[in-house]
Order: C-alpha cells, then structure tokens, then sequence
C-alpha cells in the first residue's frame, strides 16, 4: 500500500500570511505518526516566481519523506530550477519520473511560459512517452501536473485549464498501467475522471476557491489550509481522503 500526500497552490510570496499557511501543513505533515511515502506539490509553489520565494519553497518543504513537486502558471522554470531544484537554469519543461513504494510518479510540466492556461507541450509528451516505454507496462504510474484537463464547474479555473485534453486522452488509452491524473490550480479539492481514471484535484494552501453557488468572491482567504492523501492499494484502486488543517 502506497500512501501519499498531496499540497498544491502555495503562492509563496514573502508575506507572513503565505509562509504561515505553508508552515502550518508541513508541520502537520511532518508531525504525522504514520509514515508517508512521498509528498506530491503540483504547482503555483511560488506566487511571482521569484528565487527568493523558491528558497523560501526549498526551506519550508524540507521533510523526512520524498517531497515530489511540478511547476505551476506562477511559477518560472529558471529560477524554479536554480533555487528550488539547484539545477542549472534552463527554459524547457520540468518534467521528471520517480520510482516511490512500487510505484512510478511522473511530475509533468503543463505550464506555458507567459501565459496562465495549461498545456502538455510536444516536448513533455515525447518525455512522457519515452518515460513510460522504459517501463516494464505493469508497474502503476500515477501522472501529476497543474492545470486540470476537465472544466471543474467555475469559471476562473476552467478560463485556464489543460489545453489539448485529447492527446493526454488518447496517451491514456495506450496506457493502462496509468491509474490516475493528480492536478491542482483549481483551489479547491475535487474529484472526477478523464479518459476512464479518476481524475483528483488537490486543494489550495494559499485560499480556498467558492464555487458559484456559495457565494460571490471566488477567494475564501479564511478557508482552513487543505490537503489531500493518496491511497494506493495491492489492487491498483485509488482512494482519496480531503483534509484541513
């Protein structure tokens, strides 16, 4: 059994609001009597893409578990790169593949630089199809990216959502080992499928976003800081459990 948590959205901003909201989930993280397997952070880690706010990101997701993280429309690959990852800056996707308890986790980029909507560009789906041609087809991969590539029923996340759904779709198909897309950007918790899996979308630690019937401003800034776990069990079945803290 694979156990994973999720965070997504912190927008990191060298204001102490941010910083607190951040510390207070990793604390609780760390604090957890049960082991976790990995953590998956899927995007806006920083809110301008500064590296000061990267170096922020680097020290504040310091844990004894493997923090797994992928890029957002906040974020900028090259001080992402420098300041987070302590890589050389370079301005092509960040995309990379992890082997976590028996399973692999693939952090994509569906960033597009400049711009706020999503995309899985050419050069990620060739990674991706690289990535999972290396592999042995019966290992289960779960695939994590930013931009959820279904409208989630509000219109500021579903303005910029994955673009091209039908390529990822059709990679799906080809794909059956994939048992899951994890996404975040929506602030808001959520669960549905795309192309037959199920498709979970991690809520935000910055705030939490209304949907159209609770009321007029999109940003409930009051929200408690969310989570989300992951369950991966011997049966290739996905359970999610939505936490606050």
């Amino acid at each position: 059994m694979l156990v994973l948590a999720q965070i997504s959205d912190l927008h990191l901003d060298g204001t102490p609001r941010a910083t607190e909201r951040a510390e207070r989930v990793m604390d609780h993280l760390r604090a957890l009597p049960g082991p976790l397997d990995a953590l998956l952070v899927t995007g806006d880690i920083a809110d301008h893409g500064a590296e000061s706010e990267y170096a922020e990101a680097a020290a504040l997701l310091k844990a004894p578990f493997p923090v797994l993280t992928c890029p957002g429309n906040h974020d900028r690959r090259g001080p992402y790169r420098t300041a987070l990852l302590g890589e050389p800056a370079a301005d092509g996707p960040v995309n990379s593949a992890h082997h976590v308890g028996g399973c692999v986790i693939l952090m994509l980029d569906s960033t597009v630089p400049g711009h706020d909507e999503g995309l899985l560009d050419a050069e990620t789906h060739a990674w991706l199809e690289a990535t999972l041609d290396e592999l042995d087809g019966e290992t289960p991969v779960l695939l994590a990216f930013h931009h959820p590539p279904v409208a989630l029923h509000h219109p500021l996340p579903d303005s910029y959502q994955l673009g091209e759904p039908q390529a990822l779709a059709a990679l799906l198909e080809r794909h059956p080992e994939i048992v899951a897309v994890l996404t975040g950007h929506a602030h808001s918790p959520g669960a549905t499928t795309f192309a037959g899996r199920p498709l979970l979308v991690g809520p935000g630690v910055t705030w939490t976003l209304r949907l159209p019937w609770e009321g007029e401003a999109a940003a409930d800034r009051d929200a408690p800081v969310g989570l989300a776990f992951h369950v991966l069990d011997d049966e290739r079945r996905l359970t999610t459990h939505f936490r606050v803290v």
